[in-house]
């Protein structure tokens, strides 16, 4: 089955978020565990949580990709930066089992003129100190653009991260289509390739979701400007290569692009109207 939906506001519980995505069409979609730009995360009620995971089953939903908020750095120069995002991640990893066996995705965090090696560690640390084998969510570390001093800009800095956590097998990748691209990735002309470098360097095994945005940049410009599908420099016929790679068959595929609910609602009858 293909999974396809899109980022969803929490601020009304899970079941309503389960609908609003049957709404557009989808069968799946992501959510800010709190306010993007940070602050208290909402209190959630189990009696939503039950009607959700009811309606889930019964509309067959992919797993949900929980967004860690974008004020998240784990590797921040200042300490008080790096407390606060430790404490938060640690607070999401308890809020995801409510709706278990599901994922968390985050930036690895920006290193702030310490040096990528410098933030490896400091990430990896964060992780180790964090994760549990109870724990049944994944966490995904996004592809990253590489704008400023940003980590995750290639495969190997994220896989160096992965090889210094205990816990791997709580780690995994999300594949984020504009971040890879504005990274230098080809996707364009050599989606195979690119598969193939992930497979080598990180392995298929730990590509769990995938981040479906085109890109307003070129290749390598490592800016970071999501744009609707098929409208930027990646452009439609790629698009159309990476959603029907069999490599990524039943990845939860999620639209962050710069859409109203009309656009979503469009976007997602035109991918599965590919995958049909």
């Amino acid at each position: 089955m293909f999974y396809i939906g899109n980022h969803l506001s929490a601020s009304k519980g899970y079941e309503a978020m389960g609908k609003q995505a049957v709404k557009l069409g989808g069968n799946v979609f992501a959510f800010f565990t709190r306010n993007p730009r940070g602050g208290k995360a909402k209190e959630i009620k189990e009696a939503d949580v039950e009607k959700y995971l009811a309606y889930a089953e019964e509309h067959e939903f992919g797993k949900l990709v929980a967004h860690a908020p974008y004020t998240m750095n784990l590797c921040a120069a200042k300490e008080d930066i790096r407390n606060f995002s430790r404490e938060m991640i640690a607070d999401d990893m308890k809020r995801m089992e409510y709706t278990p066996g599901n994922y968390y995705n985050f930036h690895p965090g920006s290193h702030v003129g310490q040096g990528a090696e410098k933030g490896i560690e400091i990430i990896a640390d964060a992780l180790n100190s964090i994760l549990t084998k109870e724990q049944s969510t994944t966490v995904l570390l996004e592809t990253m653009a590489g704008k400023g001093t940003e980590m995750g800009r290639n495969f190997e800095e994220l896989r160096e991260i992965i090889d210094r956590v205990e816990l791997k097998e709580k780690l995994g990748v999300c594949f984020d289509t504009c971040h890879v691209w504005d990274g230098g990735y080809d996707i364009v002309n050599d989606l195979d390739g690119v598969l193939t470098e992930f497979d080598h360097v990180i392995g298929l095994d730990r590509l769990c979701a995938v981040h479906f945005n085109d890109s307003m940049n070129d290749l390598g410009s490592h800016k970071d400007r999501h744009q609707k599908i098929g409208e930027g420099k990646i452009g439609l016929e790629a698009m159309k290569r990476v959603a029907l790679h069999p490599v990524l068959a039943g990845k939860p595929f999620i639209l962050e692009t710069p859409n109203d609910d009309e656009g979503y609602a469009k976007e997602i009858a035109m991918i599965r109207e590919w995958t049909s």
